[in-house]
């Protein structure tokens, strides 16, 4: 094995695990972002009046391309692929883009066409867009991982709401908030157990023993599993062969350029979590994994691709950083698209369920990204501006959703995202302030200059000395005397 053989053996995301607990981890990574993957397909497809059973077709074809797609993202070939635990599924980025595409009278041929040529684009420009890496230093990747978080935490509350006549106007109905609660009880419990086993599962452990109370809580409901086909294959071009609409493709070449924008901070912030370091050739294959994915999507009927940022937080919060698990979720997902009945079973899981264990997934990615802001130098400089500006300005779509609908369409593409907001803020802010502005300039928030200590004082200090309580001590214990010089 050569040297360079033995430091590629040596990354934390190439660790191989039994393939049982590698299937189990796959599959907690399934659950944790089956809900976010089928809900485009879900939408679009009742945008563009498709029947019950021609969404169901829809909803596998997105399944069956995000499993090759993350397939390709973490195993890798040349010039393609990170090589990193992150799972790619249908990017939400782009969903009111693509509505706005179906309701103009272009239909779905016209979406699948839009992607395909904005995903060609995109291809051909991300390597020069990896170049940005070197405008991520982590007082940018700390924000955009901490918003991530913090975004991601409403689709957890939406998740306990759940579906019911009055959605969230009215609230969570308390049985749902019960059955969140016990979720959420049951994730802390399995996470304190000291068994690596159950403890890196906790997720998964509690999304079935959550469905289990929910079953005799007469919350859960399985009767619709076997309605429907077991085994189908997506249909290549099953909706009509894709139409190249100038203005669909322009408007989805916006939605591209923001996904290119998130997918670099989702590896970014994996790798910071893994403890790995990515260079902008590493980006650049991630990014174009990415982009053939969604190019390649509309063939079997589905729709951009991109990393999903909740996985992000449970590569966090399990511990697990090999690729290969995620690999194995891949497959899954790839079953799942053959086999419409599993994805049946995994939809009929009580979306309550799901909030409760989502409350700690994605809070931890939001601690991830406070402990990247940690590592960040606040005297002298700007950077506790840039964070403050950034995180706020980020907040604000995902505290008034509708705070931009009367924008321009381009602007609502790119700042409609909490995500893309706070990343595009933290970005400029900070190469006005360290790069064009000078690192050196100092601002209100700056902390008071730190005290300093003569060098001739430390050359007193022997080896093992410390300082504990205000007492020098040696490298035995024993107290220093202090001798006071005479004036």
């Amino acid at each position: 094995m050569t040297t360079k053989q033995k430091k590629a053996a040596r990354r934390p995301e190439d660790e191989r695990l039994p393939i049982g607990a590698t299937i189990g981890y796959g599959i907690q990574h399934v659950l944790t972002m089956y809900g976010g993957i089928i809900a485009p397909p879900l939408i679009i497809g009742q945008i563009a009046g498709l029947k019950a059973d021609q969404i169901g077709v829809l909803i596998a074809a997105c399944l069956f391309m995000g499993g090759l797609a993350t397939i390709l993202q973490t195993v890798g070939v040349p010039f393609f692929g990170s090589q990193l635990p992150l799972v790619q599924g249908v990017s939400f980025a782009g969903v009111a883009t693509m509505a706005a595409i179906v309701t103009s009278g272009g239909g779905l041929p016209a979406v699948f066409g839009s992607v395909i040529a904005a995903s060609v684009i995109g291809l051909l420009i991300a390597p020069v867009f990896a170049t940005v890496i070197r405008f991520f230093p982590p007082v940018v990747t700390g924000t955009v991982i901490t918003t991530i978080g913090l975004s991601l935490l409403p689709v957890a509350a939406g998740w306990i709401v759940g579906t019911g006549e009055g959605g969230a106007a009215k609230g969570a109905p308390a049985s749902n908030l019960l059955l969140a609660g016990i979720t959420l009880v049951i994730v802390l419990i399995l996470s304190k157990i000291p068994v690596g086993a159950i403890s890196r599962l906790a997720i998964l452990l509690s999304i079935v023993l959550g469905t289990i109370v929910a079953v005799f809580l007469g919350q859960a409901d399985f009767s619709k599993v076997l309605n429907g086909d077991i085994f189908a294959f997506p249909q290549l071009f099953g909706f009509g062969l894709p139409t190249f609409p100038i203005a669909g493709i322009i408007s989805m070449f916006i939605v591209i350029l923001v996904t290119l924008t998130e997918t670099t901070a989702d590896i970014l912030a994996v790798s910071e979590i893994v403890g790995t370091k990515v260079d902008s050739k590493r980006i650049a294959a991630g990014l174009r994994a990415d982009m053939l994915s969604s190019a390649v999507s509309p063939i079997f009927g589905s729709f951009t691709q991109s990393a999903f940022a909740q996985n992000v937080g449970l590569v966090a919060i399990t511990g697990v950083k090999s690729r290969f698990v995620v690999t194995a979720g891949g497959g899954v997902l790839v079953v799942l698209g053959l086999l419409p009945v599993l994805g049946r079973v995994v939809g009929a899981i009580p979306s309550p369920v799901l909030g409760g264990a989502g409350l700690v997934l994605f809070g931890s990615v939001a601690a991830s990204g406070i402990r990247t802001l940690a590592k960040v130098e606040y005297r002298d400089n700007m950077n506790l501006v840039i964070v403050a500006s950034s995180l706020a300005i980020g907040m604000l779509p995902i505290a008034v959703p509708t705070i931009y609908s009367q924008m321009p369409a381009w602007f609502v593409t790119i700042f409609h995202s909490g995500i893309s907001s706070a990343a595009v803020t933290a970005i400029l802010l900070n190469l006005l302030f360290n790069h064009l502005g000078g690192s050196a300039r100092k601002n209100a928030f700056a902390a008071a200059p730190t005290r300093s200590i003569p060098v001739a004082y430390l050359d007193a200090f022997e080896e093992g000395d410390s300082i504990v309580d205000g007492k020098i001590l040696d490298k035995d214990g024993n107290e220093v005397a202090v001798h006071h010089p005479e004036h």
